[in-house]
C-alpha cells in the first residue's frame, strides 16, 4: 500500500510503500511521549522524500545515535532515523495524510529500558 504524509506546513512531504497489515510502536521515551510520535518502521528502499530536505533540522540527544529530523518551519517531526533500525526510517503514523487507512496493530516499546526492549524487538522479528 502506498501512503503519503508530511509536516504541518507541507514543506516536508514523503511517500512510502507499506505491507498490510503494519505494526506501530508506541514508545515511552522522553521525546515520543511528549510529541505523540507513533513509529511506523519503513525500510529506506521503501521511503521517498518528495520535498523538503532543505527544510529539515536535526536534533540528537542521549546516545546521539538517532537523528531526529524536524521541519524548521512548523516544528513537526514526520520521520527520523531511529537508533533501533539503522536501515529504516521511523515514520510518524500521525503524520500520514490518512492514517485511518492503516490496518495496524500497536506494540509498546519500552525505551526507558532501551537495550532490553531492542533485544525483545530483535527476538520477535520486528
Amino acid at each position: 500500500m502506498k501512503v503519503e504524509g508530511g509536516c504541518h506546513c507541507d514543506a516536508v512531504r514523503f511517500s512510502a510503500e507499506l505491507p498490510e497489515p503494519v505494526e506501530l510502536f508506541d514508545c515511552n521515551c522522553s521525546i515520543c511521549i511528549r510529541t505523540g510520535f507513533r513509529h511506523l518502521i519503513v525500510p529506506h528502499r521503501d521511503f521517498r522524500l518528495i520535498r523538503g530536505a532543505d527544510s529539515l533540522s536535526e536534533y540528537r540527544f542521549g546516545t546521539r545515535t538517532a537523528n531526529h529530523l524536524f521541519c524548521r518551519i512548523c516544528g513537526v517531526k514526520s520521520f527520523y532515523q531511529p537508533r533501533s533500525h539503522p536501515d529504516a526510517w521511523s515514520v510518524n503514523a500521525n503524520a500520514l495524510d490518512d492514517p485511518s487507512r492503516l490496518k495496524a496493530t500497536v506494540k509498546a516499546f519500552d525505551s526507558r529500558h532501551w537495550e532490553a526492549a531492542a533485544a525483545d524487538m530483535d527476538r520477535s522479528g520486528c
